[in-house]
């Protein structure tokens, strides 16, 4: 309704409404005035918008990306590893992302993310978004699988704990099978021996992650069909591409939009 400033007198009458002039001029008045306090009422009853509110327009969400070398983008530059192609392509579909937080170093174990991540003094810090890719260094290394169901299940604990307890906004993404790569051809290594090992890592990541209740995306079956091609290797024969990147990152922002609500 709108409202418009009206300025009205009310003339006192000392005969009770000795005229239908004196007695028409009061109920107009009084109408007037009515429908003047009813507007006014109504604009100081009204909530406030978020709209009126510039913090909650401004508000990005937020990203925490953990893991190793292939979170951080080891050989590509730093817009291409997958967590800053993911923001890009979401922010697309207007979800508005501020720049991910990347907790990740190259040759990096299950322990020693959990040891960058409690140098990175983010206890208690909350995010939108939490993905999670370890553990090719500690099969690399030669560690046991059940050293690893150990030490990933603490991290995935704490990954849930970033994203607020809220495990639809948790996703772990399955190892890459680097026996596939030109470096793996050049070393002489055992191909088989690293696909039945990466393997077995998967397999125990997807069953605690399914047990935890978050997002599991496996990456290996399609990067060991074309992580063979030098174009989609970095320049160290080992590491992905940007072009493999941005497939993660596009399968990424599938299922975010198909899975997830902010």
């Amino acid at each position: 309704m709108n409202c418009f400033n009206i300025n009205i007198v009310l003339t006192p009458i000392n005969s009770a409404f000795t005229s239908e002039t004196n007695r028409s001029h009061f109920l107009w008045s009084f109408l007037l005035a009515s429908l003047l306090f009813s507007c006014t009422s109504n604009q100081h009853m009204q909530p406030n918008s978020n709209k009126n509110d510039p913090d909650m327009n401004n508000k990005k969400l937020s990203y925490l990306a953990l893991g190793d070398s292939y979170t951080i983008g080891e050989g590509v530059k730093p817009n291409e590893n997958y967590p800053h192609q993911l923001v890009s392509i979401l922010k697309e579909y207007e979800y508005d992302f501020a720049s991910p937080k990347i907790i990740a170093t190259t040759g990096w174990t299950t322990d020693e993310l959990q040891n960058g991540i409690n140098s990175a003094n983010i206890e208690g810090n909350t995010y939108d978004l939490v993905t999670l890719l370890i553990g090719v260094n500690n099969q690399y290394r030669g560690r046991s699988v059940d050293n690893f169901k150990e030490e990933f299940t603490e991290l995935l604990d704490q990954a849930i704990a970033f994203a607020g307890g809220d495990k639809s906004k948790v996703i772990i993404i399955s190892i890459p099978d680097w026996g596939v790569t030109g470096f793996a051809s050049q070393q002489n290594v055992d191909q088989q021996k690293v696909s039945e090992e990466i393997t077995e890592y998967n397999t125990a990541k997807q069953q605690i992650s399914h047990s935890k209740g978050v997002h599991y995306m496996d990456i290996t079956q399609e990067y060991r069909q074309i992580g063979s091609y030098p174009e989609n290797q970095a320049e160290d024969g080992l590491h992905p591409s940007g072009r493999i990147y941005s497939s993660w990152a596009e399968r990424l922002a599938d299922l975010i939009r198909k899975e997830i609500r902010f």
